[in-house]
């Protein structure tokens, strides 16, 4: 008996201490009222079933100890603010998250969420808003088995302000209209965003930096891309911007810079299906815009291409040729402006002499710019095998860049 006694005792003393556990002050806690945990670490997961306030002050974690989603938030109108959440779960198939919300009008701010396979999880969950959040995934895993930031799953009308992303996967909207995403910072990841069948989206003021690609728009319809700063794109396939099969889309005002692609746009299927790309600056890319396919048709106006390897490239010439080009830039540009308006006195024209080597072949790419390639292209011009095509024309191309 005294030997069983000293066996517990020795056990109780070398045992860390079990943490205490949230869920039992939120079920204390009435409907409508606020909670103020003690500052320290509490024990998860835990579950919200009522509208209450969870106030942290950024003095309080909840960790899950690796199982399912630290904080599940299924009551409307509830709000989490100033929490540290780690230690999700790591199930894909459960998405296991940082925050799951399956609710209405629930705001979720100013947030730490690290160590979590999920950042933010949205679920059937509308009118919400996710703000001032820092947000990363497990960093010990490759890239693309982290998981998702935020990821939005048919929820509509939800503001995400302002958070910061970095290490994680993507963030995803799949099915998710009215959504406004403005002056998030994202890095370091794979997707920076990515719509699916997500129709009415904006787009706003977002800072987008070393990731794979920046904004991907698969299947939808209605999107404002506007005032973002798209940069360092750098993998062989990284877009800036990615249009597949999607219409009615407004690329306004942004910075694509130090991209492979800055643009990557698939021609409308249908004549009255364009894209309005206006008020853009490119510079410093492989290839500023590339469009595939051969109806064409899109608005391209008062863009500025600066200091990019190419303009613009297409996978035929009608893909470009059948843009409507407008009142753009171009640092290549050498006509003159003898009546002072400002606009070019002959068209700026683009001519095909041959594929450029570089764009063609993958090993070639580490060569572009160098005097061999350039030498290459300049004997091509000079004596073309064969009729030059044109790849586009802009018939009131500007001295000066916009102020824009």
């Amino acid at each position: 008996m005294r030997l069983l006694l000293f066996l517990l005792l020795a056990v109780s003393w070398t045992s860390a201490p079990a943490l205490p556990p949230l869920q039992l002050y939120v079920e204390l806690t009435p409907a409508g009222g606020t909670l103020r945990p003690e500052p320290g670490t509490y024990s998860g997961p835990v579950v919200i079933r009522k509208p209450i306030t969870i106030e942290g002050e950024g003095e309080v974690t909840i960790d899950a100890g690796g199982e399912g989603t630290v904080l599940s938030i299924l009551a409307d109108g509830a709000t989490v603010r100033g929490l540290h959440l780690t230690h999700s779960g790591t199930s894909h198939d459960s998405v296991d998250a940082g925050i799951l919300v399956k609710a209405d009008r629930v705001t979720v701010e100013n947030n730490l969420i690290d160590e979590s396979l999920f950042g933010i999880h949205l679920s059937n969950a509308n009118d919400n808003v996710i703000r001032n959040n820092r947000i990363s995934s497990l960093t010990d895993r490759d890239i693309s088995i982290r998981g998702d930031a935020i990821r939005v799953w048919y929820s509509h009308g939800n503001l995400i302000e302002n958070n910061e992303v970095s290490h994680a996967r993507d963030l995803v909207f799949s099915n998710a209209a009215e959504n406004r995403i403005v002056g998030n910072r994202i890095r370091h990841s794979r997707i920076s965003m990515e719509f699916v069948y997500s129709p009415d989206n904006e787009v706003t003021g977002n800072r987008l930096e070393h990731n794979f690609t920046g904004v991907t728009v698969i299947y939808s319809e209605a999107i404002t891309l506007s005032d973002n700063y798209i940069a360092h794109m750098r993998k062989l396939t990284g877009s800036g911007i990615s249009i597949k099969e999607s219409y009615d889309i407004h690329i306004d005002g942004n910075e694509i810079a130090h991209c492979a692609v800055g643009l990557l746009a698939t021609s409308p299927l249908q004549p009255e299906n364009i894209l309005h790309i206006e008020n853009n600056l490119f510079t410093y890319n492989d290839i500023a815009t590339y469009f595939y396919g051969e109806k064409g048709g899109h608005l391209i106006r008062n863009n500025r291409f600066l200091d990019n390897f190419v303009d613009v490239m297409g996978s035929a010439p009608p893909t470009t040729r059948l843009n409507h080009w407008k009142g753009n830039y171009w640092d290549r540009y050498a006509g003159f402006d003898m009546n002072g308006d400002g606009i070019g006195d002959q068209p700026y024209r683009v001519w095909l002499y041959a594929d450029r080597i570089w764009m063609e072949r993958s090993m070639a790419r580490f060569f572009r710019g160098t005097v061999g390639l350039s030498l290459v292209d300049f004997m091509e011009q000079l004596v073309p095998s064969s009729e030059p095509d044109l790849i586009y024309e802009d018939d009131a191309p500007l001295m000066e860049p916009p102020s824009r």
